[in-house]
């Protein structure tokens, strides 16, 4: 037994005694919310994961084709864009032809500046029919999947208020994800909101629909939580995958944002931990996405080598 197959077997060993997901507990009443079943351990299946990076991370000189062939070269499947996009579809479309790529998902690019959270009605429309665009060019672009921050709370939004607007108007963006089949993913960020996988299991199922569900950014938890707790309890709800590195002991010594500078396999994530929690739920999302500091060829190149890694402890 090598050391990889070791440590694996380690996880798996420590995953078969923890303690039952929560939604075991739940009664059929209080269960009754939720669309699907919850994945337990002894239900796992296997699990196959494509690499994907964010186009922003890409930097070198290069036309929107050579960007895509580039990542494809260095061993990614995929590619996340920012949307409502900046170049013509038909340009985009034609780039992804001649490279290969896929573009599985993308990000909502005005979710923070119009939160989804905000008092004013005319805010959130802004941001409603931005994501709402996101989802007919997600489709159009072959992906599934938008990425959309729930909202934010801060000095002038209590969080009880970013709960009941955020939720209100995710209601309201679900025909639009019916219309165009795409699912609409919540992404757990440092936005004061959302703080426990119970909370955030809570928020999706009161939405109760399956075109809602979450983008587990398993790096950005690591603040006040362990990301194989959120896999566990978040299970089925969990739609795609970012992949990133945090330091507790640089976010002690060197001040908050400081913890993601670190390298992927060199901070506080428990990979092999980790990735049986993705394999135990069964995940059906099907890729993983980097989103860490960019840079140029040999930089990505690295990356695509620690995702392999990381993949290889599923």
């Amino acid at each position: 037994m090598n050391k990889r197959e070791f440590i694996k077997s380690a996880a798996v060993i420590a995953g078969a005694t923890a303690v039952a997901p929560l939604s075991s507990a739940l009664t059929p009443s209080s269960a009754s919310a939720s669309v699907g079943q919850d994945k337990s351990v002894g239900q796992e299946r296997d699990v196959t994961l494509k690499k994907s990076l964010g186009f922003g991370m890409i930097n070198e000189d290069l036309s929107l084709t050579d960007k895509f062939k580039l990542a494809k070269d260095l061993g990614f499947h995929g590619v996340e864009l920012n949307s409502p996009v900046d170049f013509p579809i038909a340009e985009i479309l034609e780039a992804k032809e001649k490279s290969g790529i896929e573009l599985p998902s993308v990000v909502n690019k005005d979710h923070w500046s119009s939160p989804l959270s905000d008092p004013d009605p005319a805010v959130r429309k802004k941001c409603i029919e931005s994501v709402a665009a996101s989802l007919r060019e997600v489709k159009e672009l072959g992906g599934d999947t938008v990425l959309v921050v729930p909202g934010v709370v801060n000095e002038k939004v209590s969080y009880e208020q970013a709960y009941v607007n955020s939720q209100n108007a995710v209601r309201e963006l679900i025909p639009y994800a019916e219309e165009t089949g795409m699912q609409i993913a919540l992404e757990n960020v440092w936005n004061n909101f959302l703080l426990s996988p119970v909370e955030a299991k809570r928020y999706v199922d009161e939405i109760n629909h399956p075109l809602v569900g979450w983008y587990f950014d398993i790096g950005n938890v690591l603040r006040y939580g362990w990301p194989e707790h959120w896999i566990q309890t978040l299970n089925r709800r969990i739609m795609k995958l970012h992949v990133k590195e945090f330091s507790r002991e640089l976010m002690n010594s060197k001040g908050l944002w400081e913890g993601f500078k670190v390298d992927l396999l060199k901070g506080d994530n428990n990979w092999p931990v980790v990735m049986q929690a993705v394999r135990r739920i069964g995940h059906t999302g099907g890729w993983l996405t980097a989103e860490v500091p960019g840079g140029n060829r040999d930089h990505l190149k690295k990356i695509s080598l620690q995702m392999d890694e990381i993949i290889g402890y599923l």
